[in-house]
Parts: structure tokens; C-alpha cells; sequence
């Protein structure tokens, strides 16, 4: 079964993907930048972007039957290598003891204001 997860963004609409996919036991979200999207405002700190993200991706693996536990896989993209060291504590307090396996690449975003973008895989647990 097929389920298409929107944070009611019109980003999703406009460029025509969902925050999340489910397809059976697994939850792709996609790559989730730092809007606050009940304000439609971008933090200007990179850590408050990343809290954002974070939580954006909380609730679409909820909203999808799956808990932030379930994650096995994040890719993060920042715009500068200097946010290496600011923003592996908020991913430690995120993943820390979840730990899936994780990339994180120094990029170029869409808009010149992002700062992180964060897209993760689950995989529903079983036992």
C-alpha cells in the first residue's frame, strides 16, 4: 500500500513530490529544509533550521505510522563546513541512540537562506 504524507507545504504542490512516502513497512522522507511551515519563515541560525527540519520529519514518520526510532538511513546536506561542529550535537540528540547509517555532504541549496537540508529512510521495526 501506497500512502502520500504533506506537511501542507506549497512547495509539495508546486514542485510536485511529498514530504514522505510510505510503501509497506517503509518511510521515505524527502529532503526537508529549515521552514517553519505554520509561519512559512525561515530561521536565520543554522541550528534552528536543523530543530525545524527535524521536527518537520518527526511528524511526517508519525503522520506516516512511524516513529523517529524507525529511521536507518539520513543523508544531510549543509551549505558550509563550518556548521559541521554546530550541528552534530542536535543530530546526536536526534539519532544518538538510534544511530542509523549517515552522510553529510557540504552543498549548494536551493535558496541562498537554507542552511541544512536533512532526508532520512525508515524501515518499520519488527519486535
Amino acid at each position: 500500500m501506497r500512502k502520500l504524507i504533506s506537511t501542507g507545504s506549497p512547495f509539495e504542490k508546486a514542485a510536485g513530490y511529498s514530504r514522505a512516502l510510505v510503501q509497506g513497512d517503509w518511510c521515505f522522507v524527502s529532503g526537508t529544509t529549515g521552514y517553519d511551515y505554520a509561519t512559512m519563515s525561515m530561521p536565520e541560525t543554522v541550528e534552528a533550521q536543523a530543530r525545524n527540519c527535524l521536527a518537520t520529519i518527526a511528524k511526517a514518520l508519525q503522520d506516516g505510522g512511524f516513529e523517529m526510532a524507525d529511521v536507518v538511513r539520513a543523508h544531510y546536506y549543509i551549505t558550509d563546513a563550518a556548521f559541521v561542529d554546530i550541528v552534530f550535537p542536535i543530530l546526536g540528540e536526534a539519532f544518538g541512540d538510534i544511530r542509523p547509517a549517515a552522510t553529510m555532504i557540504v552543498c549548494q541549496l536551493n535558496k541562498p537562506e537554507m542552511k541544512i537540508e536533512i532526508e532520512v529512510t525508515a524501515l518499520k521495526r519488527t519486535g
